[in-house]
């Protein structure tokens, strides 16, 4: 009788050896016959017990008995050392002939495009030289991905092909009033005129013993602001004024808005900014008024609760129209002119791009674009509002936004597949319907698994553009701050007309840690996978072009 002992590599994709039986390759396949495996016993190869699309499996097959179970017969340890050494070979093997194959696709490359360089582990407030202690070596489960590049280099084409950036029509501003005629009632058309921030005096019709915040939404809905109204209920009486048995307060809204984008460097910007003594904020960092609250959005997966009126978000500026007041009131000019001086402001990230409600409220357009947008109400009662937006490299931004928001099982194998589901859904949308009305669709937005609409910057800013004079602008890079802070922060004072600060001030503003960086543990799980930072700027490659032509 004829002996042999057939040895072979086989590579089976790891989703189809998986998908058969249950089989994973481990104990599980020792109990259940996988049809893939076809009954024969097979040892499956793993690195760091990650799952790989490509592995290596050692198949034994024998011919005859009598020979074999001679070998069976062999000592555990010698026999447990040649599989160990056969898989070792392999794995070597498989190594050394992929990393060749791909080498250009298993290391970072440069890519320098639009706008914005591209540095995988730059982060919100990070300093680029802190940068090395974040490189890890690319993975075998890069390699599986790259395949995958070439059917998603198309959806991004097709997306490509699509793009068109129109102009919005306008909306006449007796429809604008149509759709808030609360707002339009409360609040004037025109402010007092010796104060910088717009700001008015309105009659208070409670009593001495009324609590001024009882009914504020912000307060009802969240425990977390209960202490900042504290504060507030404090100092409201002693700010009242009084005229023909009447009392008044003042009221203010915003001189200048931070409006984007999210972990673009707002927070750091927003705690530098705030050491500014002739500069105060909103109570809260971020109202997110204008395009959550007051359609009574606090997490659109949970609804739509009552709507906060605009009160509610004017109570928010209380503290800092106590001072404007007290300037208003002071006898001396010189306390007069320090007061009011001073310049409000408000931090809400998703003041630029978040239009998700409207499908809830506006009629629907026959072209699926949204009728009204936040910028609209805005410029209807401030059309000198002075407006800041902070930009980064849209692909660091999206990474940035997956680890800070992401929950649990977060890595660059995640994220990567994420970025392809996300891309899919997008070109689906284009595939009927235009740009914008893709960007602003919010059923689209909630469908896809990471926020790739959040960094279209060209396609918000164009239609901030459309109602705001570019002079009114403040372009920053989160690039550009994290080298230079105190640069940034002197082009901002510049920008609002703020005095300057004395050298202590100054030095506690730009030397002080970054604010709202990124934490250690997301640190630890290293960049996104080089392929998938490819893929990201084929996507926003036509956007960024678009931006660096916009005339701001």
């Amino acid at each position: 009788m004829r002996h042999c002992i057939n040895c072979c590599i086989q590579l089976l994709p790891n989703s189809e050896h998986k998908q058969q039986a249950g089989c994973g390759g481990g104990p599980l396949h020792s109990h259940l016959e996988c049809p893939a495996c076809k009954g024969e016993n097979k040892i499956v190869l793993r690195v760091d017990g990650k799952q790989m699309n490509l592995l290596a499996v050692l198949e034994v097959r024998a011919e005859g008995n009598e020979n074999w179970g001679r070998f069976l017969r062999f000592k555990k340890g010698k026999r447990c050392s040649l599989v160990f050494g056969l898989m070792i070979m392999t794995l070597v093997m498989a190594s050394y002939i992929l990393s060749g194959a791909h080498q250009e696709l298993l290391i970072s490359s440069p890519f320098h495009y639009g706008a914005f360089p591209s540095n995988p582990s730059l982060t919100d407030g990070e300093n680029p030289s802190d940068t090395k202690e974040h490189r890890h070596q690319p993975s075998v489960n890069n390699i599986s991905y790259v395949k995958d590049y070439p059917s998603i280099k198309l959806i991004i084409n097709s997306i490509t092909a699509r793009i068109e950036f129109t102009t919005r029509q306008l909306p006449d501003i007796e429809d604008l009033k149509k759709q808030e005629l609360h707002m339009f009632s409360v609040i004037p058309s025109k402010f007092l005129p010796n104060s910088k921030s717009p700001c008015w005096y309105e009659e208070f019709t409670g009593r001495n013993t009324t609590d001024p915040y009882l009914t504020n939404s912000y307060v009802l809905y969240s425990k977390r602001f209960r202490s900042t109204f504290d504060a507030l209920r404090k100092a409201f009486w002693g700010h009242l004024s009084h005229a023909s048995g009447k009392h008044f307060r003042l009221r203010c809204l915003p001189r200048f808005y931070i409006i984007g984008q999210p972990k673009c460097g707002t927070t750091d910007l927003y705690d530098r900014l705030r050491l500014h003594p002739e500069v105060k904020f909103s109570a809260i960092k971020e109202p997110h008024w204008w395009t959550r609250k007051r359609f009574g959005i606090v997490r659109l997966r949970d609804g739509l609760r009552d709507r906060y009126p605009v009160e509610d978000y004017l109570d928010l500026f209380d503290l800092a129209a106590h001072q404007i007041h007290q300037g208003l009131q002071a006898s001396s000019a010189e306390e007069q002119s320090r007061m009011t001086r001073i310049i409000i402001g408000e931090a809400s990230a998703s003041t630029m791009w978040d239009n998700n409600a409207w499908t809830f409220f506006y009629d629907n357009s026959t072209d699926g674009e949204p009728p009204f947008l936040t910028q609209d109400f805005i410029h209807a009662f401030q059309p000198d509002a002075k407006l800041i937006v902070m930009l980064r490299d849209p692909v660091e931004r999206l990474y940035s936004d997956y680890l800070y928001f992401a929950s649990s099982n977060k890595s660059a194998d995640d994220f990567h597949e994420k970025v392809t589901e996300a891309l899919q859904l997008f070109e689906n949308c284009m595939l009927d319907y235009s740009l914008r009305a893709c960007v602003y669709n919010n059923t689209l937005n909630n469908a896809m698994p990471v926020r790739l609409q959040v960094g279209l910057y060209a396609v918000y800013l164009l239609d901030w553009l459309t109602v705001f004079n570019k002079e009114q602008f403040l372009v920053l890079r989160l690039e550009d701050h994290a080298s230079n802070v105190k640069y940034t922060m002197h082009r901002v004072f510049q920008f609002l007309n703020l005095g300057p600060l004395g050298e202590k001030q100054e030095t506690l503003m730009t030397k002080s840690p970054a604010s709202n960086a990124r934490r250690p543990e997301d640190r630890n799980l290293g960049p996104m996978w080089p392929v998938t930072q490819k893929i990201l700027q084929d996507f926003y490659g036509p956007f960024n072009a678009r931006l660096a032509q916009a005339p701001v």
